[in-house]
Protein backbone atom coordinates (compact mmCIF):
# COMPACT_ATOMS: atom_id res chain seq x y z
CA UNK A 1 0.00 0.00 0.00
CA UNK A 2 1.28 3.32 -1.14
CA UNK A 3 -0.02 6.55 0.56
CA UNK A 4 0.99 10.28 -1.00
CA UNK A 5 0.62 13.39 0.62
CA UNK A 6 1.62 17.07 -1.18
CA UNK A 7 0.63 19.70 1.88
CA UNK A 8 1.83 23.73 1.99
CA UNK A 9 3.65 24.27 5.51
CA UNK A 10 2.73 27.93 5.92
CA UNK A 11 5.49 29.90 7.47
CA UNK A 12 6.98 29.73 10.97
CA UNK A 13 4.37 26.75 11.89
CA UNK A 14 3.75 23.39 12.64
CA UNK A 15 0.87 20.61 10.72
CA UNK A 16 -1.45 18.46 12.79
CA UNK A 17 -0.67 14.95 11.04
CA UNK A 18 -0.74 15.24 7.50
CA UNK A 19 -2.21 11.38 7.23
CA UNK A 20 -5.19 11.99 9.35
CA UNK A 21 -8.31 10.81 7.43
CA UNK A 22 -6.25 8.89 4.99
CA UNK A 23 -7.03 5.10 4.59
CA UNK A 24 -3.80 4.00 5.71
CA UNK A 25 -3.82 6.28 8.98
CA UNK A 26 -3.96 3.09 11.41
CA UNK A 27 -2.25 0.06 9.96
CA UNK A 28 -4.35 -3.08 9.48
CA UNK A 29 -1.66 -5.15 10.07
CA UNK A 30 1.83 -6.16 10.98
CA UNK A 31 3.85 -4.30 8.67
CA UNK A 32 6.93 -2.35 7.65
CA UNK A 33 6.90 1.16 6.68
CA UNK A 34 9.07 3.53 5.01
CA UNK A 35 8.41 6.80 4.75
CA UNK A 36 10.40 9.60 2.20
CA UNK A 37 9.77 13.22 2.52
CA UNK A 38 11.26 16.34 0.37
CA UNK A 39 10.71 19.72 0.56
CA UNK A 40 10.94 22.78 -2.29
CA UNK A 41 13.12 24.77 0.26
CA UNK A 42 15.86 23.97 3.13
CA UNK A 43 13.85 24.65 6.74
CA UNK A 44 11.57 21.71 6.91
CA UNK A 45 11.32 19.63 10.08
CA UNK A 46 9.54 16.40 10.26
CA UNK A 47 8.46 14.20 13.07
CA UNK A 48 7.38 10.78 12.41
CA UNK A 49 5.55 8.53 15.28
CA UNK A 50 4.36 4.49 14.38
CA UNK A 51 2.63 3.64 17.28
CA UNK A 52 3.75 4.85 20.26
CA UNK A 53 7.65 5.09 18.64
CA UNK A 54 9.00 8.31 17.84
CA UNK A 55 10.72 7.48 14.26
CA UNK A 56 12.15 11.02 13.55
CA UNK A 57 12.08 13.81 15.86
CA UNK A 58 11.76 17.22 14.43
CA UNK A 59 14.38 16.48 11.98
CA UNK A 60 15.07 18.71 8.55
CA UNK A 61 14.53 17.00 5.48
CA UNK A 62 15.64 16.82 2.11
CA UNK A 63 14.99 20.16 -0.11
CA UNK A 64 14.60 18.11 -3.89
CA UNK A 65 11.34 19.28 -4.84
CA UNK A 66 9.88 16.23 -5.89
CA UNK A 67 7.96 13.31 -4.87
CA UNK A 68 10.36 11.40 -2.90
CA UNK A 69 11.70 7.73 -4.62
CA UNK A 70 12.89 4.84 -2.73
CA UNK A 71 15.74 4.31 -1.65
CA UNK A 72 17.66 7.67 -2.14
CA UNK A 73 14.71 9.96 -0.50
CA UNK A 74 13.88 7.56 2.74
CA UNK A 75 13.36 9.48 5.67
CA UNK A 76 12.88 6.50 7.93
CA UNK A 77 11.77 2.80 8.11
CA UNK A 78 10.01 1.30 10.88
CA UNK A 79 7.96 -1.88 12.08
CA UNK A 80 3.91 -0.96 12.83
CA UNK A 81 1.88 -3.43 14.67
CA UNK A 82 -1.78 -4.00 13.69
CA UNK A 83 -4.26 -0.86 14.49
CA UNK A 84 -0.60 1.41 15.10
CA UNK A 85 -1.06 5.22 13.95
CA UNK A 86 0.99 6.66 11.90
CA UNK A 87 1.54 10.09 12.14
CA UNK A 88 3.86 12.61 9.95
CA UNK A 89 3.84 16.45 11.42
CA UNK A 90 5.85 19.20 9.57
CA UNK A 91 7.46 22.16 10.96
CA UNK A 92 8.39 24.83 8.72
CA UNK A 93 11.38 27.32 10.12
CA UNK A 94 11.40 30.07 7.52
CA UNK A 95 9.00 33.05 6.72
CA UNK A 96 7.58 31.40 3.80
CA UNK A 97 5.47 28.52 3.09
CA UNK A 98 6.95 25.41 1.91
CA UNK A 99 5.68 22.86 -0.45
CA UNK A 100 6.24 19.19 0.65
CA UNK A 101 5.99 16.31 -0.12
CA UNK A 102 5.51 12.99 1.33
CA UNK A 103 5.23 9.00 0.32
CA UNK A 104 4.80 6.33 2.61
CA UNK A 105 4.87 2.71 1.68
CA UNK A 106 3.33 0.24 3.80
CA UNK A 107 4.24 -3.45 3.34
CA UNK A 108 2.66 -6.43 5.36
CA UNK A 109 5.26 -8.30 7.19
Amino acid sequence: MVMTDVTSVPANSTTGNILAGKAMEFVQEVSTVVIGICAAAVGLFATVVIGTEVVVDDQEVSAAAHMPTFPEDVLAEGGAFAGDRITVRLRNSTGAPIITQTKINISPA
